[in-house]
């Protein structure tokens, strides 16, 4: 019946007729990612995205927008997903992953895999850099085992690259997830997040936006 229920949705789903409810879980979307992308068809939605992440991909150093350029494409697609099915509070993004405006399931298959080919950003916001010792320090012990020794990310295991990222988003980000604000997190980084004071996150954001 799982199964059954399962097939349905996605057939649903490709032929943009259902929210994508039940399908946020990593083993579930990597079912959707099977689907082969089209570059050229995400290059083409794209400038829907660009309006808040610049031609570049490279967001604003403010942080009010994020760098996604050169971003894994399964962490891409699990984020789209989450804020369509309001997993993920976000607003400003929920037209733009409404399929109306940018199409069903493989258009965000599509889109993601062109923002994930874009050159990654050479000069994010950073920080005052008064505390990157202390940054590296929480980096290693609470971060790196899920997002690599050079904040990688790892695409596989839907962890974000945070190389390149601003300083601000990361702050923002980190001390929502923290304080229970943003709820489509794993239950791992909930974690470790909730062990770091104010002062600790923002030195691991200044030490991150450096990378």
């Amino acid at each position: 019946m799982k199964v059954r229920k399962l097939v349905t949705s996605i057939i649903l789903l490709l032929s943009g007729l259902t929210p994508i409810c039940s399908l946020s879980t990593p083993d579930q979307i990597s079912q959707l990612l099977a689907l082969n992308p089209n570059i050229k068809n995400g290059e083409e939605i794209y400038p829907l995205c660009a309006s808040c992440h610049m031609a570049t991909g490279w967001g604003k150093k403010d942080g009010s927008f994020p760098v996604i350029a050169s971003q894994h494409p399964h962490v891409l697609i699990k984020q789209m997903i989450d804020i369509r099915e309001k997993n993920r509070e976000n607003p400003t993004m929920y037209p733009f992953t409404d399929p109306d405006s940018i199409g069903g399931i493989q258009s965000l298959v599509d889109v993601t895999a062109y923002i994930s080919t874009l050159a990654e950003n050479p000069e994010p916001g950073k920080g005052n850099g008064r505390q990157l010792v202390l940054g590296a320090a929480i980096y290693r012990k609470h971060c790196s085992q899920c997002h690599g020794d050079k904040g990688e990310g790892n695409n596989a295991a839907f962890s974000p690259r945070l190389k390149g990222q601003h300083y601000a988003y990361l702050l923002r980000q980190i001390s929502w997830i923290r304080a229970g604000y943003r709820k489509n997190s794993s239950p791992v980084m909930v974690t470790e997040v909730k062990q770091l004071s104010e002062k600790e996150l923002d030195a691991v954001a200044d030490y991150l936006s450096r990378l």
